[in-house]
Parts: C-alpha cells; sequence; structure tokens
C-alpha cells in the first residue's frame, strides 16, 4: 500500500539532519509514492534527505532569531489549501515537531495522532500505532476525515537506511503574513554542554536509578561511562529528586534511546523506564533486588550493590 505524497518536517542541529528526521524519511518512503520534506535549513539538509528518498526539500525562510513552529504550520497550511500539500505529514516528537503539529491542527482543523511508534496501513488508510498503558498495550488509531493525516512520532522508531538517491531538489516555500505570532523572537537558548556521545545517538548507554543512594554516587555512572566511551543516563526518580538534569531521563516521558548495550545501575524497572529502554539490543542489569522488573528484560543480569560492583567494573576497565 503506498499513498500519493507525504511530507516529513525535517530538523538540523549544527548544521546537519537530525537521526530522527532520517527515520521518518526512511519510514515515508515505504508509505508514499513521493516522499518530500520541509526544512528551515534546506542547504544544510538536501543532501542527506535526497539519499533517504525525498525529491523535494521546501525551504521555509523567515524563521531566523524567531519561532519556527509559526512559519513552518502556516507555510505547510497554505500549501494544503492551495490544493498542493500532502496526504499526509510525519513530524518528530521534539521542541518544535510539537510546536508545528499542534498549530497545523488548528489551521487545518484536523487531528493530531501522537506518541506513535509505527505507521502502518488499515483497510486502504495508514494508521498510527500507539502505546498505552506504560508501553504493555498497543492501540491501532487512524483518522476518519479528509484532512491531511499528521502523525506525532518517537524518536527511534524506525531505522535509518539510505535509499541510493542524490541530493533533493530545494523549493521555496511560501509563509504567508503570520500577524502578531511572527513578531515574536527567541533571545536566547540554552545549549547544555556535553563531553562524550549523546544520549540519543550512543552505541553504549550507561543509565543510574535510585539504587546509587544518594547524589554523589552517581559519579560511578559516569565514570563507567566515561571508560566505556558511553552516554550516561538515569531514571526519573533521580531526575525528579535533581540529582541530574532532565536532559539524562530515560523512559516515557524522558527518551527513548535503543544502543547496542544499555546498563542499568540501580535501576529497579519501572514500567515508565522500561518503555525507553526495552528497545536496546543487550541489556545488562546490576540491582541487589533479584525480584526487581529489570531483570525480566535484561540480557544479562548482576544481583549485586551497584557501589561494589560499579567500582570493579571501573577499575578493570582501568586496567585492560
Amino acid at each position: 500500500m503506498s499513498v500519493g505524497s507525504i511530507w516529513v518536517f525535517v530538523e538540523a542541529s549544527d548544521g546537519t539532519i537530525t537521526n530522527t528526521s532520517l527515520e521518518l524519511l526512511t519510514k515515508a518512503r515505504d508509505l508514499a509514492d513521493t516522499v518530500e520534506a520541509v526544512s528551515v535549513s534546506a542547504s544544510d539538509v538536501a543532501a542527506a534527505a535526497g539519499a533517504h528518498g525525498a525529491t523535494t526539500v521546501h525551504q521555509v525562510d523567515g524563521t531566523d532569531g524567531k519561532l519556527v513552529g509559526p512559519a513552518v504550520a502556516s507555510a505547510i497550511a497554505d500549501a494544503v489549501a492551495a490544493g498542493g500539500g500532502p496526504d499526509a505529514i510525519l513530524i518528530a516528537t521534539s521542541y518544535d515537531g510539537r510546536d508545528v503539529a499542534g498549530r497545523l491542527s488548528v489551521k487545518l482543523d484536523a487531528s493530531v495522532i501522537t506518541n506513535v511508534v509505527d505507521v502502518v496501513e488499515v483497510d486502504g488508510a495508514l494508521a498510527g500505532i500507539v502505546p498505552i498503558f506504560g508501553g504493555s498495550t498497543n492501540v491501532t488509531t487512524k483518522f476518519t476525515n479528509d484532512k491531511p493525516d499528521i502523525f506525532l512520532i518517537r524518536p527511534k522508531s524506525f531505522a535509518a537506511e539510505e535509499s541510493g538517491g542524490g541530493p533533493a531538489a530545494v523549493a521555496s516555500l511560501a509563509v504567508p503574513d503570520l500577524g502578531a505570532t511572527g513578531s515574536a523572537v527567541v533571545t536566547n537558548r540554552f545549549v547544555e554542554e556535553q563531553t562524550g556521545p549523546s544520549l540519543d545517538d550512543a552505541d553504549i548507554v550507561v543509565s543510574g536509578g535510585r539504587g546509587l543512594g544518594e547524589s554523589a554516587n552517581y559519579d560511578l555512572v559516569e565514570q563507567l561511562a566515561k571508560q566505556l566511551g558511553a552516554a550516561p543516563g538515569a531514571s526519573r526518580a533521580i531526575v525528579d529528586a535533581g540529582w541530574v538534569p532532565y536532559s539524562y531521563q530515560v523512559g516515557q516521558t524522558g527518551k527513548v534511546v535503543k544502543p547496542n548495550v544499555y546498563i542499568a545501575a540501580g535501576i529497579s524497572g519501572a514500567t515508565q523506564h522500561l518503555v525507553g529502554m526495552k528497545g536496546s539490543k543487550t541489556i545488562i542489569a546490576i540491582n541487589k533486588d533479584p525480584e526487581a522488573p529489570i531483570f525480566s528484560v535484561a540480557d544479562l543480569g548482576i544481583v549485586g550493590d551497584v557501589h561494589k560492583v560499579l567500582p570493579k567494573l571501573i577499575e578493570a576497565l582501568q586496567n585492560r
């Protein structure tokens, strides 16, 4: 099954297309006859977007120092109203992505299916697969109106794969007058300092939980992550306790990660956390409670005190 056209809102970070955008383009080309991208930085993303299936990147101008959401949503809505829009729109669950989806929903008077982990065909139409009850059950949801289907999709839902195409053509997508909204300016952006790989893209992730006992002991997680060239992560419990920033949180209300190796240290394995990491290729759990739920998804379980196990692992890696 395929639909006529899917547009993907494509984002870039530091001049490079995001992995989530590549994932959505890959999925879109499996569903549609034509895949096109919408971006505020078309020149940065055209080559990678084309390599992953997009024929065209629509450039939305006028966002320098301004909010991205109003311009992108208004430009897409105008294209739809003029009869040149897509049958469906895929948007990543990012800060800008959620802004675009919400504004587009209002402008088109169309529904948005959120928290989507897959897009499938049901009775000749597209539908979103959405996990509920902490990820224990999936529901299939589809649209019943004649508006473009808008899907807000979780990162790491698909694997990014090149199609072998050349750079996408760049076309301009007109932005209508945004009124008072267009006068809003971004006065500052906070970029958190980071060393090592990002949590979103790391091949190895080491996460700590409340079993570490106190915030000072999170240093053990960071030391182990440094030795492994991994990204440090955390459970919601210690994020809420203020031990580490929210950007470290792995789980349903944090980040979804799918590294090759995920090490959970002192994490009991609440459903909220499992949703964010159970897709990892190899899961190693360290917990002193042999009945901890984390062991139900672990490939290797170590029943032991993290205060003893982690220092031994760090020492072994330092002496290798």
